[in-house]
């Protein structure tokens, strides 16, 4: 058995008054075999024009396909996907020959819109510059070994070799994890540089371990070296830029080549006592890097101090000042252990949960028509409190802000008996009548609300079609 239904549906385009018809077809196919009928073009007119199809929204994707959610007329939820990548072009420097796998790992998050426009040819160039430079390092490792004793001979010109080579393979798994350490968390370290930097040490401490059985174990080297170089170059890539935000907020006149420049500091014979020293030595560099970190007074909001000022706000319509907030911010935390859990980015379909009323997804479209994002409760049975975010097109870190604060004053104020709409409506009435109020607090004791350093998630968002 087979089937193909052929569905044209008007959008209509705010922008032109009266509004602009485009009709946009959708072909859905069903078959167990390869006998297939599709019906003519006045055919789907005619069938279209004989049953309203309403488009609620439509939810797309950072790899090009969009989702489509329909009300018939019988006022159930239908969905269509589609690529869009094939239609709208691309130009040269969105590589749409790249795999987006390894686009998203080795590219800037938003490329090419979150970069310059000399980013990519930048890149292109400082590859094989970085490549040329590790073969010259590798040349000069090589002399170094062959000039404390490992001269030219065959013998000695093999055991260089050797070396050489297991040095340059040490280096080069920690390359392999600098990059890694890039690509996967490259976008992470503007929101929480002060975490980021101190896991750096701890990392790096872990690398140095390895470092330091070398002496007790020569035969496995190679292994015990690569792992250590391994680690810190994982701790480098996790350093580096977080310093560099940190140089970025000393630097409040401009002078960041300047405080760059001016942050910056006997062997032992007997093992036991190297070892004791260096164990001595690390706890004390991590405790007095964990207290470094723990002085900085950032007055940017980022999602772990959005939700000690909101909390304090919701709570009792205060907002703490900049050196409180970030005493009280937990270096070490993850988002994912926080309360009120958060969930943000969620699809529509995640949300309904195999929903399939088109009055509900409607109902959430009117109630959250002035937003800029959709947020529910999640309601599984034996769930601790948790809320859903869905972003709509346009979303900014101000949008962020509201779901934030709006689900703090669901979790204060939470009911499992209350209806889901009463509450979500309830809180949205208190967000309009308090958030700007919270907004000028924060100005008032010295925030920079100008730089709120939450992010949206762009992997998925939907335009509401609803009030067309």
């Amino acid at each position: 058995m087979s089937f193909a239904l052929h569905l044209s549906f008007p959008i209509f385009k705010s922008d032109s008054l009266p509004p602009k018809l485009t009709r946009v077809p959708f072909l859905c196919n069903s078959s167990s075999n390869s006998n297939q009928s599709y019906p003519s073009k006045q055919e789907s007119q005619d069938d279209s024009q004989s049953q309203h199809h309403q488009v609620l929204l439509v939810e797309r994707y950072m790899n090009g396909t969009a989702k489509r959610y329909i009300l018939d007329d019988e006022f159930q939820l239908t969905t269509f996907l589609e690529d869009e990548s094939k239609s709208n072009g691309f130009s040269s420097k969105e590589l749409p020959w790249l795999p987006d796998l390894v686009k998203d790992f080795v590219l800037p998050a938003g490329y090419p819109g979150s970069v310059s426009d000399d980013y990519l040819e930048y890149m292109l160039f400082q590859f094989p510059t970085n490549v040329t430079g590790w073969i010259c390092h590798t040349l000069v490792t090589s002399s170094l070994l062959k000039a404390v004793g490992l001269d030219y001979s065959s013998a000695t010109t093999a055991a260089a070799s050797a070396a050489a080579i297991r040095w340059v393979s040490k280096d080069g798994i920690g390359a392999v994890g600098r990059f890694f350490i890039g690509g996967r968390f490259g976008n992470l370290f503007d929101d929480d540089p002060k975490q980021w930097r101190m896991y750096a040490d701890f990392i790096g401490s872990a690398g140095s371990i390895f470092d330091l059985c070398t002496p007790l174990y020569p035969a496995y080297f190679l292994p015990l070296a690569s792992l250590g170089n391994l680690t810190k170059a994982v701790a480098r890539g996790l350093k580096d830029p977080s310093f560099r935000v940190i140089q970025s907020h000393f630097a409040v006149s401009g002078n960041l080549g300047d405080v760059a420049a001016k942050s910056t500091p006997g062997l032992v014979n007997s093992y036991p006592v190297l070892a004791s020293t260096w164990m001595t030595m690390r706890l004390l560099h991590l405790w007095l890097r964990y207290q470094s970190l723990s002085v900085l007074q950032f007055n940017t909001v980022n999602l772990k101090r959005a939700r000690i000022l909101v909390n304090m706000h919701v709570s009792s319509s205060t907002v703490l000042g900049c050196e409180e907030c970030n005493k009280m911010e937990n270096i070490l935390s993850w988002e994912i252990f926080s309360v009120p859990r958060i969930v943000f980015g969620v699809s529509l379909s995640d949300m309904l949960d195999g929903d399939t009323s088109g009055l509900k997804v409607k109902k959430l479209l009117e109630l959250y028509s002035k937003e800029k994002y959709i947020l529910v409760l999640n309601q599984q049975p034996f769930k601790d409190f948790e809320v859903l975010v869905s972003f709509k097109d346009g979303a900014t870190s101000l949008s962020m802000l509201r779901s934030v604060w709006q689900t703090y004053w669901l979790y204060k104020n939470q009911s499992r008996q209350e209806n889901m709409f009463d509450q979500l409506q309830e809180s949205l009435k208190e967000l309009d009548h308090q958030f700007d109020m919270f907004l000028q607090q924060l100005r008032d004791v010295g925030w920079d609300i100008d730089s709120i350093n939450l992010k949206v998630r762009k992997d998925v968002f939907i335009q509401d079609f609803s009030m067309y």
